[in-house]
Parts: structure tokens; sequence; C-alpha cells
């Protein structure tokens, strides 16, 4: 099965967090593993998910 692409918006809504969140981390390379395809910025889902479990607190 094909990896969903997000765009920044759609991204926004499943992180729960605003879309200037969002530029930011792409700004500070802080964020997900991001693809500019032309202008347009998608997110793999499977990267997006990688990156939340990599920012669990460490026990």
């Amino acid at each position: 099965m094909q990896d969903k692409l997000l765009s920044t918006k759609e991204l926004s809504e499943y992180l729960g967090v605003a879309v200037s969140t969002i530029v930011e981390y792409r700004m500070n390379n802080s964020g997900p593993i991001y693809a500019k395809l032309g202008h347009l910025v998608r997110y793999k889902k499977s990267d997006v998910d990688a990156w939340v479990d990599s920012r669990k607190p460490k026990d």
C-alpha cells in the first residue's frame, strides 16, 4: 500500500498544531522529513509518525 502524502494543512490538522508551527518546524529543520514537489511541500505519514515517536521522552 502506498504511503499517504500530507499537505502542510493536513499535517497541522493531524498533529493538532497551527500551520505556522509546521512552517516554523520546516524552516528550523526541527520537524518531520518533507519533500518538495515543484512548489508543493508534502509529508509522508510514516515519516511524520516516526518523527512523533522520536520525540517521546526517554524513561
